[in-house]
């Protein structure tokens, strides 16, 4: 997903934090989660893992508790 980026020369930090806090209020949950996935990812391969490629080593189980109900 390709995404514009700009770059800014700031002066007060404060007012750097406060602005990137604006703009991660105003996208929507998917957004958000599509951009820590993002992250993620490019974190993983600057060490060198593809995920893509990585088989998972985690097994999954679905554990019933009979006296158990939602909320």
């Amino acid at each position: 997903m390709p995404t514009a980026r700009t770059i800014r020369r700031v002066s007060d930090l404060k007012a750097q934090r406060m602005e990137a806090y604006r703009y991660w209020e105003r996208r929507s949950v998917a957004e958000r989660m599509n951009a820590i996935d993002e992250v993620n990812r490019e974190a993983y391969f600057a060490k060198g893992i593809d995920l893509d490629r990585r088989p998972s080593n985690r097994t999954l189980v679905r554990v019933l508790r009979p006296n158990w109900r939602a909320v």
